[in-house]
């Protein structure tokens, strides 16, 4: 791929991705089995959107967060952000990218340093990043710190004297201290409480408008998701198997497994039960991505499986104007 392939708006291509690990007991082992976490992602994210990945536990979500921010080097395939090819970059050629894409980490805990005060751990990636003076370093700290919802009587304070709301907020702090383009937010409210998720969606939302951000949003739960998103890709065993906007998935999912997604949340009005489409229940568990099914990944839980899905490997093709779908078999 070149830069003239590349549609002006995409902050972010993807293509052809994977990441596979060798894995297996034996240290010296010569012939290791190949756990495939990505494998083959195509993806365009617009300047300005919210792309929301979903997908259960051990679908590849996370790796492909890793890929993207640099944290993993891709097995095969290619990264570009605005249009320079970031996947095969060494560190130092990285480091001038860097500022430009941050990450939102899961757990606000273990993202930072215990030993580290408040304004230290905001001001550090300034400190590494920007010539900034003391009182051009305190100063932005304290906007940053504004703009997340802390009070800046908390400056002194360590990470283990706030709860875990507030961690997140350090934690989305850190993120813009940089002032990126992009932000992967990997699972940013799973471990919060309810009424704090909405909170931090909230936040997010604001400060995307402020400061014209791009988010990747990676989770597993679909409100979430549906509540942030522009448009939603899901996941199984490392492929994307439908992408379209929030307002398509919703009314009419095509693969059987984000239907089945769909049917596994909770309805509060009986009559929206009753108006909704035929439930699919998915049965089993995700099969080892160490040794996939072939054909689709998706004909062992599928209550629809024909033998040309235990054979074929589906395309990942658009149906409806952007609307994706990879199944022989699409349910409308």
């Amino acid at each position: 791929m070149t830069k003239q392939n590349l549609i002006e708006d995409d902050i972010l291509v993807i293509n052809n991705l994977k990441k596979h690990f060798a894995v297996g007991g034996q240290t010296f082992k010569k012939n290791k089995d190949t756990l495939k976490a990505v494998d083959g992602i195509n993806l365009r994210v617009s300047r300005g959107e919210t792309l929301g990945i979903v997908g259960e536990s051990g679908c590849g979500k996370s790796t492909l967060g890793n890929l993207i921010i640099g944290l993993l080097k891709p097995t095969e395939g290619e990264i570009f952000f605005e249009g320079n090819e970031i996947s095969k970059l060494n560190e130092r050629q990285l480091k001038k990218y860097r500022p430009n894409y941050q990450m939102i980490f899961q757990d606000p805990v273990s993202s930072l340093n215990p030993r580290m005060r408040l304004f230290d751990l905001i001001a550090e990636p300034l400190i590494t990043q920007r010539k900034l003076s003391k009182l051009e370093v305190k100063s932005r700290v304290r906007e940053l710190m504004n703009d997340v919802g802390l009070d800046a009587s908390y400056l002194d304070r360590f990470p283990h004297e706030f709860s875990g709301g507030q961690r997140q907020r350090i934690g989305i702090a850190r993120a813009l201290a940089l002032q990126p383009k992009l932000i992967i937010c990997d699972e940013p409210v799973s471990a919060l409480d309810v009424s704090i998720q909405a909170q931090i969606l909230n936040l997010l939302k604001e400060l995307q408008v402020k400061y014209n951000l791009t988010y990747v949003f990676i989770a597993h739960g679909l409100p979430a998701v549906k509540y942030i998103s522009d448009r939603i890709g899901v996941m199984y065993l490392g492929n994307l198997v439908e992408l379209a906007s929030k307002e398509d998935l919703f009314k009419r999912p095509m693969h059987p497994y984000t239907s089945g997604l769909l049917s596994s949340l909770p309805i509060s009005e009986p009559s929206q039960r009753l108006e909704a489409k035929t439930e699919i229940i998915i049965e089993g568990d995700m099969p080892s991505p160490v040794n996939p099914p072939s054909g689709c990944k998706f004909h062992t839980r599928c209550p629809f499986a024909q033998d040309l899905c235990k054979e074929k490997t589906p395309e990942f093709k658009e149906h409806y104007p952007s609307h994706f779908v990879a199944c022989h078999f699409p349910l409308n």
